[in-house]
């Protein structure tokens, strides 16, 4: 079962062909500068790009960063306005003339680390955190996943969302340390603790390899580990959203 896995984000669309069932990339990721500004033409034939320099002919799956529901673009989260409303999945589909699935870029994330991660065979609410330039994340109730919660939108102070305040993007251009950095991203895990009881917490992108240097700060009963797909889950899990157009 290979599927070619392309992971849309805000500096970087990367992509290599995946073979499901062996859990493995079938090559190196093959990676392009995200165009700015990040308008739909641009971004379509930057994918157009990276399908073409596998010569692909079969399945495409893409995480994409926004809520997606089925293809369409509901929000534009960080791109282009113009995104909203954008039903994506045919418009790729249509530059590359191949079938292509498009799925929120964190539930992408997710749903890897939920069927190759720690999150295999976790029973109950598990919540899939994805720090990067934003703060993604996905949610899962007994292995299924419940699309599109956008948990780092929630509201922190007045015209500020909490992933503008604690995401690691934030931690590098501001050159904080973990521990000031943590003590922020503490913030989002406690808000996550008002509204729900989850099994796990899996933290994941650039920020997952450096768990060990900020956990002691996140005041939380909930336990928390990094995930074991990594920088690899965007790809994996953009390539297990498309299965069934291989059916």
């Amino acid at each position: 079962m290979e599927i070619l896995g392309v992971d849309v984000g805000g500096s970087g669309i990367k992509g290599v062909p995946v073979d499901l069932e062996q859990e493995k990339y079938l090559g190196d990721r093959f990676r392009l500068d995200t165009p700015f500004p990040r308008e739909p033409i641009a971004m379509v034939n930057t994918i157009a790009e990276v399908v073409k320099y596998w010569d692909w002919k079969g399945v495409v799956g893409v995480g994409f960063p926004t809520v997606i529901h089925k293809g369409k673009a509901l929000e534009h989260g960080n791109l282009d306005k113009s995104w909203l409303g954008l039903q994506v999945d045919d418009m790729i589909s249509q530059k590359i003339g191949l079938p292509v699935n498009v799925i929120n870029d964190a539930d992408a994330a997710g749903l890897a680390e939920m069927e190759f991660g720690v999150g295999k065979g976790v029973k109950g609410l598990v919540i899939t955190v994805t720090i990067g330039t934003g703060i993604g994340s996905g949610v899962f109730f007994n292995g299924e996943l419940i699309p599109n919660f956008e948990l780092g939108q929630m509201q922190y102070k007045k015209n500020t969302t909490i992933e503008k305040f604690s995401s690691r993007r934030v931690r590098l251009d501001n050159g904080m340390s973990f521990k000031k950095w943590g003590k922020r991203f503490n913030k989002f895990i406690q808000l996550v603790s008002q509204i729900s009881q989850p099994e796990l917490i899996i933290i994941g992108g650039g920020a997952s390899k450096n768990l060990d240097e900020y956990i002691k700060y996140l005041k939380t009963d909930i336990p928390i580990m990094a995930a074991h797909t990594r920088n690899h889950a965007g790809i994996i899990g953009a390539a297990l959203g498309a299965r069934h157009l291989l059916k």
